[in-house]
């Protein structure tokens, strides 16, 4: 087959600027997309259609990423050629205004890194844990639909448009189109907003890292190594991406490695922060990170971390694919169908719309417009990367929010509601979690607790006691003394953590669910 090759040109005597492929798609992509796309219809189905047997993790996956694939290669594929319209002849931001601050043409990688960090914060990890409740049909399905549709849209467009606007934020655009007042009124109600998601998302960051000496080292360690990429790339290697990013690992996975042992010796009280501290030192980096060039400290650092967060979560998904976990949630709990004769216990509110709200990050959030109309347009080399920035960028995380759901619905519904439940319905002690969970008004909208094989044999036949029992013990198996009313999403989505990865590593990859910084640790609040 002929290769259709288009050479991009400024001008007829200067090299080409770019080159676009217009080569039709091979027979073999033609067999392998439509294999993909039965396999990913496979699983659909039995997502939503099996009912009376047992649902496996793995099938989450799958659909969700065939459903990724197919989206990202067709549907993001026909909003480039009908809507964007990318021309790669055409200066961005980045290339008209270039400052060496924000404005800054960065390479494809490190802003796709960059963008990802920026919109995947805490939110597409804790959402769905909370939302497990309702049971897994309509989270699952708002995750990836909401994504691949809406959520993938907006940030794909939301970049464009602002690339197409010289770079212009959110609040000048609505300005530019709805007047000064409209203006002033749409930038008040962007500030009220990041108000709320920095207080949201800094709460969470700080329990995680309090008193928690190897999360803080690991997590600061960061920050060098990100200056020192950003210096390596601008000034002792340019362009050499792949060698700074095997570089930037290594020092990263030693970081995380190394915090172990700082925490135990005697530098270890020095990162022993309380949350005011920690709440001060978050205070500090952001405005460090807003005031320094976008290339030394802010870009880097998000690309880092991205190796982190999307490395762990794929290792999550093939620890899914190799144990095979059991869903425990049904695809529609009593609280999802509103049938339920106690208050929901996690979150309360009825499906619609709480379940929307629960989970915003991973679907469709409105923060991510302020991040696409952020840093991001003003770094974009061409125009032809927005297509894998804006909307890949949010496929990723929606997958990571799959993750996070599977992470949840694994979880045996007892242990599930023992640690997303608040104190006063827990007691906050696995004897009075157990007396709630199999004798409370609960009890009555989750299946019936039965005793282990090991316990019967032992002569324990009590459900109460058994379950008991059982909630100490998972407690003792991840090093802590109590697992009960862990709130906030993160505790639970590192214990499934550790209990899936414990299947590729046994205790060593066990321990790496609970300590890594992606959910820093078990934390206590």
């Amino acid at each position: 087959m002929s290769h259709q090759l288009d050479y991009v040109r400024t001008a007829a005597d200067q090299p080409p600027v770019a080159i676009i492929d217009r080569t039709p798609m091979t027979p073999a992509k033609r067999i392998i997309f439509a294999v993909i796309a039965l396999l990913t219809a496979s699983c659909w189905a039995l997502v939503l259609f099996a009912r009376g047997e047992t649902v496996n993790g793995a099938y989450f996956v799958l659909a969700a990423a065939g459903t990724y694939v197919i989206a990202y290669r067709f549907y993001a594929r026909l909003i480039e050629y009908k809507v964007i319209r990318p021309k790669n002849s055409r200066a961005t931001p980045a290339e008209l205004h270039d400052n060496g601050r924000d404005f800054q043409p960065t390479d494809r990688r490190i802003l796709f890194g960059h963008h990802f960090a920026a919109i995947a914060g805490a939110g597409p990890l804790v959402g769905p844990v909370l939302a497990a409740q309702m049971g897994y049909l309509p989270s699952f399905i708002w995750i990836v639909v909401g994504c691949v549709l809406a959520g993938a849209v907006q940030d794909y467009m939301v970049l464009w448009l602002s690339t197409r606007r010289r770079g212009r934020s959110l609040g000048q655009m609505i300005r530019d189109e709805m007047g000064t007042l409209g203006g002033v009124f749409g930038i008040i109600g962007i500030l009220v907003i990041m108000v709320m998601l920095i207080a949201v998302l800094g709460l969470i960051i700080v329990q995680a890292l309090a008193d928690s000496p190897w999360g803080v080292f690991s997590i600061g360690m960061t920050i060098p190594i990100a200056i020192f990429m950003g210096i390596y790339l601008r000034f002792i290697r340019p362009g050499k991406v792949a060698e700074v990013s095997v570089i930037g690992v290594v020092l990263l996975l030693a970081a995380v490695i190394a915090g172990r042992f700082v925490a135990e010796s005697s530098w270890g009280p020095f990162f022993h922060l309380d949350k005011p501290t920690l709440a001060w030192c978050l205070i500090i980096y952001g405005f460090l990170a807003s005031v320094l060039p976008v290339w030394l400290l802010l870009a880097p650092r998000d690309y880092l971390s991205t190796f982190m967060k999307v490395g762990t979560i794929f290792l999550l998904a093939i620890g899914v694919l190799i144990a095979w976990p059991a869903v425990h949630t049904p695809a529609l709990s009593s609280w999802g169908a509103g049938t339920a004769t106690t208050a929901a216990p996690v979150f309360a509110g009825s499906l619609f719309p709480f379940l929307f709200i629960t989970i915003a990050c991973g679907a469709l959030s409105g923060f991510h417009a302020l991040i696409s109309s952020g840093t991001t347009p003003k770094m974009v080399e061409k125009e032809s990367q927005i297509r894998i920035i804006g909307y890949g960028g949010m496929i990723i995380e929606s997958f990571v929010a799959v993750m996070a759901l599977v992470t949840a619905l694994s979880l045996d519904q007892h242990l599930y509601f023992a640690m997303n439940s608040p104190l006063t319905l827990t007691g906050g002690a696995a004897d009075s979690a157990a007396s709630w969970l199999t004798g409370g008004g609960i009890a009555t909208d989750i299946p019936a607790y039965s005793c282990t094989a090991e316990q019967t044999a032992a002569r324990l036949t009590d459900p109460q006691a058994c379950l008991s029992a059982w909630l100490q013990s998972s407690a003792e198996g991840v090093g802590e003394s109590s697992i009960i009313s862990r709130t906030g999403g993160a505790p639970t989505l590192a214990f499934g953590m550790s209990q899936i990865l414990s299947f590729l590593g046994g205790a060593a990859m066990r321990d790496f669910g609970i300590t890594s910084p992606l959910c820093s640790r078990l934390c206590s609040s």
